[in-house]
């Protein structure tokens, strides 16, 4: 959607509005009940099938990396599953929430139907045994089992996810380097960020969340990172970062446009390495392969925010407002 769209997506009041409005840019959108997970689950379908498109027409090195960018959505399938199976869901109530559209672009969809039927933590383990995940699923459920908290899982999870990106960085020519490993660059300072963010939250001991940081870094070093995680209010997180980017040459005009809002800090944060990546990598009108691998990035960068921080906030929004005044009648 272009600014105008969005500015006119804003304005509207109720969930039925907004589905009809997005139609033209989501076809085929099917939504039976007016909540946030199956609206969620609706919109990603589609932005996966979207992806799976430009998967077809792509050159090899661009199919690769496009493959190993649908990870994440397999990594959030998997953490459906096994949470699913500590909470009890059964089998049934466990499919429902995962994108099998994902996993045939993956060629995984059996692994992830043999996951979906197990309910037994170390039959879980078992299966992940021989596969990428393993370690990480292995670690994650022994702290669950010594403390009864999933954050180690999806951290160990989370960090597999950017840590095999990183690893693919070498393997594109120059011009997908320049364009791809920046993204890559960026994405990984930004979830290193979150990933603090969210242990000082909470209460994740400095020793345990260094484990899940990714050595990867683009505006700050390792040793601001090392004193963000010894750092114990997320108060004080925020001035730090804030202060550490306003000094950075490259994007201190962008952090000067864009202010930090508290209760929005992480979008704050993604537009301003967002909005450098496109003003750094501007299109080489006579060069069509990089134009090609810029569009897109851009496509996918910007469906993707998209569906984040305009759609679903809004559809959050309306809900949350239309459940209040449920509960004042």
């Amino acid at each position: 959607m272009d600014e105008q769209s969005l500015q006119e997506l804003k304005k509207l009041k109720n969930i039925q509005e907004i589905i009809d409005f997005i139609r033209p840019y989501y076809p085929d959108i099917n939504i039976s009940k007016f909540q946030i997970g199956e609206i969620e689950r609706a919109l990603y379908h589609i932005y996966i099938k979207l992806i799976g498109k430009i998967m077809l027409v792509s050159p090899i090195s661009m199919r690769n990396f496009l493959k190993f960018y649908l990870l994440k959505y397999e990594i959030m399938n998997i953490k459906q599953l096994i949470i699913g199976s500590i909470v009890g869901l059964t089998k049934k109530e466990k499919s429902k929430n995962i994108n099998f559209l994902v996993e045939e672009y993956l060629d995984n969809t059996d692994f992830i139907k043999k996951l979906s039927e197990l309910s037994d933590l170390s039959e879980i383990q078992l299966l992940m045994r021989k596969t990428k995940y393993n370690k990480a699923i292995r670690e994650g459920i022994l702290y669950f089992k010594n403390n009864n908290e999933i954050f180690v899982l999806e951290a160990f999870l989370d960090r597999l996810y950017y840590e095999n990106l990183l690893k693919q960085k070498r393997i594109y020519n120059k011009k997908e380097r320049t364009i791809i490993n920046s993204f890559i660059n960026l994405i990984i300072e930004i979830y290193n960020l979150k990933m603090i963010y969210r242990g000082i939250k909470n209460k994740i001991e400095p020793k345990i969340l260094i484990q899940f940081i990714v050595h990867n870094y683009q505006f700050l070093n390792r040793q601001v990172i090392k004193n963000l995680i010894n750092l114990k209010d997320v108060d004080v997180f925020f001035d730090k970062v804030e202060g550490y980017l306003k000094s950075v040459a490259d994007i201190k005009d962008l952090t000067k446009r864009i202010s930090f809002k508290r209760e929005h800090f992480i979008w704050s944060l993604e537009g301003i390495y967002q909005n450098y990546f496109f003003n750094k990598l501007k299109i080489k009108i006579d060069d069509i392969e990089y134009i090609t691998i810029f569009r897109i990035m851009e496509l996918i960068i910007r469906k993707d925010k998209e569906i984040r921080f305009d759609i679903l906030p809004l559809v959050i929004k309306i809900l949350n407002a239309k459940y209040d005044i449920l509960e004042l009648k």
